[in-house]
């Protein structure tokens, strides 16, 4: 059986690659890159891909079983079409299978409701593709908080307009290990299922980050205008907005709820504690 990863270059889809490489041989896996040198440290078969090449992709993905199609990441507005070239190219190609890796959050309402809205239509546009398929809806990551560590003892804690919102995190890592099963488990086809550890507020998020780090960092709660516009400044309107949206939608809730993470994989979820650990 042959796996497909497109973007295998970036950091979800050569962490699936690498969780791959663990469980089946090498000649099974085959990268897809628009840059296949930035994947050569992979160590499988590469081959080229732009999202905005469907005949890229109509060669990319000849002799493949089982696609992972990771989101895109170019703006709301042309991912669809993006992501259309792959579903198509896919179809012609005979694939069997196809994984897609989408987003919790809400599709109206706040600055990331775009983003979630494109994922939301290239979901629609898989479930009538024809082909088996499986949606994993990740929750947010939980690498931006530790990898910014440095910045929040700095800045004595961490600051942005999610309040008392519970947000449900997850890694790369636990995410590749879902997605393995999404794309061998004839049982999960057909369905789309939530991704990650159980919800907690940023309260909480600071209180372990202390413990992992030995630090006494607390926790400032802002309003989400003022803590969008400090993103808007800080990164420019469009990733400043996606960032307000995003605190916005955990203080309204949208990034809590259930998840099917251990009925994908057969384990629970990493906690807070063990994926910061991991990370260090």
């Amino acid at each position: 059986m042959k796996f497909a990863i497109t973007t295998a270059s970036g950091n979800l889809g050569s962490t699936i690659i690498k969780h791959l490489k663990s469980v089946t041989d090498n000649s099974n896996i085959i990268g897809i890159a628009r840059t296949p040198e930035k994947a050569a440290f992979l160590d499988v078969e590469i081959r080229k891909g732009d999202y905005n090449s469907k005949e890229q992709f109509l060669e990319a993905l000849k002799g493949v079983d089982i696609l992972i199609l990771i989101s895109g990441m170019d703006h709301p507005d042309k991912r669809i079409q993006q992501h259309r070239n792959v579903i198509e190219a896919a179809v012609e190609n005979g694939v069997s299978k196809i994984v897609y890796t989408s987003i919790m959050g809400a599709e109206k309402g706040n600055g990331f409701s775009p983003v979630v809205a494109s994922n939301r239509q290239t979901e629609e546009d898989i479930k009538q593709s024809g082909m088996q398929w499986a949606i994993g809806r990740n929750g947010i990551y939980l690498e931006p908080d530790v990898e910014y560590i440095e910045t929040y003892i700095k800045e004595g804690g961490i600051i942005n307009s999610a309040g008392e919102g519970k947000c449900g995190y997850t890694s790369r890592p636990e995410l590749a290990a879902a997605y393995f099963n999404l794309a061998i488990k004839e049982e999960m086809n057909g369905r789309t299922v939530n991704l990650f550890g159980t919800a907690i507020t940023q309260q909480e998020l600071v209180e372990a980050l202390n413990k992992a780090y030995n630090t006494n960092m607390t926790y400032t709660s802002i309003g989400v205008q003022e803590y969008t516009e400090l993103r808007k400044k800080a990164l420019g309107d469009f990733i400043g907005s996606v960032i307000g949206g995003i605190y916005e939608g955990i203080k309204s809730g949208v990034f809590s709820g259930d998840s099917h993470y251990e009925e994908v994989t057969g384990r629970p979820h990493k906690n807070i504690d063990e994926l910061i650990s991991l990370m260090k």
